[in-house]
Parts: structure tokens; C-alpha cells; sequence
């Protein structure tokens, strides 16, 4: 099945802008969607596809910074470009704090411009990659019994599996085969990688020495 292109959402009050950035983006394949103002991007069903907005700053109602942060707030995690011809220095670094992916300057340069949409891509697949991995950790940490949770935290402690069969209370054998159990659920052929999938999931070391 062939990938559906991004989408770009372009957010401004200027109908010649509009306009023009739907022709210049549309020209490079991508789906464009233009709105008038925040009031009526924010009416749109939440979008979770590929994409982002390219937002002004000045507008009626609702400006650009506010927007962000209704977006923010309501988990619609789309990456910003601010695209603007009132831009200030506070107004630029309020944005970026808030994570828009960039901040540009009209008249901007096309090659600017498609580098900013290119890198706000590139940041988005990113996100969705590292938010793939975490789901599918959490997944495999929930198909680990009471007792392979413990095992597994005296061995992120560094616990040898006389020293967690010990804590435990448990034969030395039984924590090998707890052990065995909980790298193949976990999914990691070392203690190496267990550890890295096991801090990004904030799990704790528990000291069995």
C-alpha cells in the first residue's frame, strides 16, 4: 500500500499567504490544509498522521503562542513551525521553549522553508520512534510475573543469582530459570540492554547483596 504524503497544516489570517504556501508546499507533494485563524484549526479533528503546522503569531483571537499551548495542553503533539512577520526575540524564544521546531521570518526563502518542514519531519518520526519502543517495553513488562519483576530488579542491582536467591528466599536454580524467563520477555540478550530498556522505562535497582 502506498504511504500517504504528510500532511501540512497552515494556520494564518492572510488569505494571499495561505494561498501561496499551499501552492509552494503542494508543488513539493505534500497535502496542505489552510485555516483561517487558531479558532478554526483547533475545530479539526485531532490529526495524528504525519505532519505539521505552520503557524503565525499575530492573529485575531487566538495568536500563534497561544495556540501552541492550547495544542500542548490538549496532547495534539504536532511539531510548530512559527512562520511570521512581527518577530521579536521574546516572542522567538517563547516559542521555542514551548517546542516549536523553528521560527521564521516572512518574506521567507523557499529553501528555508522546506528545510524547516524537512527537519520538523524528521523530529516527528523521531518521537514516534522512541514512543514505539517505550509502548512496546511497557508491553513486555506487563507479561512479567510478581516474582520475575523482583529477579529483574536484583539484577539491574547487580545481584549475582546466589546473592538474589538469597534476598529472595528462593533456590539458586529457580532464579536462574526466572532469570532465563525475564531476558526473553524483556526481549534483551544482555544485561546491557536490559538495563537501557528497563531506564527507559524509569525502573528502579533493587540492592540484593
Amino acid at each position: 500500500m502506498t504511504e500517504q504524503p504528510p500532511t501540512l497544516f497552515v494556520v494564518d489570517d492572510d488569505p494571499s499567504v495561505r494561498k501561496a504556501l499551499k501552492r509552494l508546499l503542494g508543488s513539493q507533494g505534500y497535502r496542505v490544509e489552510t485555516f483561517g485563524c487558531a479558532a478554526e484549526y483547533l475545530t479539526r479533528e485531532h490529526y495524528t498522521g504525519r505532519g505539521c503546522v505552520i503557524l503565525d503569531l499575530r492573529m485575531p483571537g487566538l495568536d500563534g503562542i497561544e495556540l501552541q499551548s492550547r495544542l500542548t495542553a490538549a496532547g495534539r503533539d504536532l511539531p510548530i513551525i512559527f512562520l511570521t512577520a512581527h518577530g521579536d526575540v521574546p516572542a522567538s524564544v517563547q516559542a521555542m521553549k514551548e517546542g516549536a521546531a523553528d521560527f521564521l521570518l516572512k518574506p521567507v526563502d523557499e529553501s528555508a522553508l522546506f528545510r524547516a518542514v524537512d527537519q520538523a519531519l524528521a523530529r516527528q518520526a523521531e518521537q514516534l520512534a522512541e514512543q514505539t519502543v517505550t509502548a512496546q517495553a511497557r508491553s513486555r513488562l506487563a507479561s512479567l510475573t510478581p516474582r520475575e519483576l523482583e529477579v529483574l530488579r536484583c539484577v539491574l542491582g547487580g545481584g549475582l543469582n546466589k546473592q538474589i536467591a538469597a534476598h529472595l528466599g528462593i533456590a539458586e536454580k529457580t532464579v536462574k530459570l526466572h532469570r532465563a524467563k525475564v531476558m526473553v520477555k524483556m526481549g534483551a540478550t544482555s544485561a546491557a540492554e536490559l538495563g537501557r530498556v528497563c531506564a527507559l522505562l524509569g525502573i528502579s535497582p533493587q540492592s540484593c547483596t
